[in-house]
């Protein structure tokens, strides 16, 4: 009887809804203006928003400010093309590699090119190979220079230096072994360089990095939310760029990446988050992977 009773009951009930999914919402996109920073008044500045809970980081004044606009062809691109790619084991330098029926060098050189914000392109390279950039100077609509590179990078970076425009407000210095950088990610570093007067691509680490002493065994370990792994394109202003100069070669000093130069005038560089599919071709797996990335696939 209390059986019947039951079945009866819940017949009658309505029968269960499942509440409708929430329709998928794509992330929100920040406008480049809106910032993160260290605190003090020289360090990086940083744009990760979704750290704002860290104690050590602080939002900037600028933070909802309207972008600032680039100015088109007001951009100089300095393109390091002269590396001699050995850990590639290839019979020439990696960047002339093909990559998807294209040289590695090429694929970075049309992203660039295709923007209006670039005046012109100095290729730092070996002399011969630079038929490989002129091979494709009728379809790229925009002025190509040659510079010669240098014993070390930040060589080949001073040599591109003397040859850009005088009238330009923007220097953008690119690893021609960068491939896969987006266009969205250099107009939002341009961005951020023209507000500072220098900004880096860059991503946070997703590794746990440690220090360790000349044994290799293990001193400390460091702190990842503060760390980021540098990329190109990295733009400064060229007074800028030219002073730290006149400093490293004052001092003697031996710089690794470009904003490095300007660090030691203790101006703040600014971080601009990029993406990690920025990777730079450096090994034969690092091939294999572009062409994935790049294939879709």
């Amino acid at each position: 009887m209390e059986l019947r009773l039951c079945l009866r009951l819940h017949a009658r009930l309505p029968p269960a809804t499942t509440p409708p999914p929430p329709p998928f919402a794509a992330p929100a996109v920040l406008p480049a203006s809106r910032r993160i920073r260290t605190g003090g008044s020289y360090g990086v500045a940083l744009r990760r928003p979704t750290r704002r809970s860290n104690p050590a980081i602080r939002a900037s004044e600028a933070d909802g400010a309207p972008g600032v606009a680039v100015r088109e062809r007001s951009v100089s691109v300095i393109l390091l093309s002269g590396g001699q790619g050995k850990r590639m084991g290839a019979s020439m330098p990696k960047q002339y590699l093909p990559l998807l029926g294209l040289p590695i060098a090429l694929h970075s050189l049309k992203t660039f090119c295709q923007l209006k914000e670039m005046k012109e392109v100095v290729v730092v390279c070996d002399p011969d190979y630079s038929d490989v950039f002129e091979g494709s100077i009728e379809n790229l609509q925009i002025p190509l220079k040659f510079a010669c590179p240098g014993k070390e990078r930040q060589d080949s970076v001073f040599n591109g230096l003397q040859e850009i425009d005088g009238d330009s407000e923007l220097v953008c210095v690119h690893d021609s072994a960068r491939p896969l950088v987006s266009s969205e990610d250099v107009k939002k570093v341009l961005e951020d360089a023209a507000v500072h007067g220098a900004a880096v691509l860059g991503v946070p680490v997703k590794a746990t990095i440690k220090e360790a002493n000349s044994d290799s065994f293990v001193v400390k370990t460091l702190d990842r939310k503060t760390l980021w792994e540098m990329q190109t394109p990295q733009v400064m202003k060229p007074d800028l760029l030219k002073a730290g100069f006149e400093l490293v070669k004052r001092d003697g000093l031996e710089v690794t990446d470009d904003v490095s130069i300007v660090e030691y005038l203790k101006h703040p560089v600014y971080i601009t988050e990029g993406s990690y599919t920025n990777i730079k071709v450096t090994t034969p797996d690092d091939m294999l992977l572009a062409e994935r990335l790049m294939s879709g696939k």
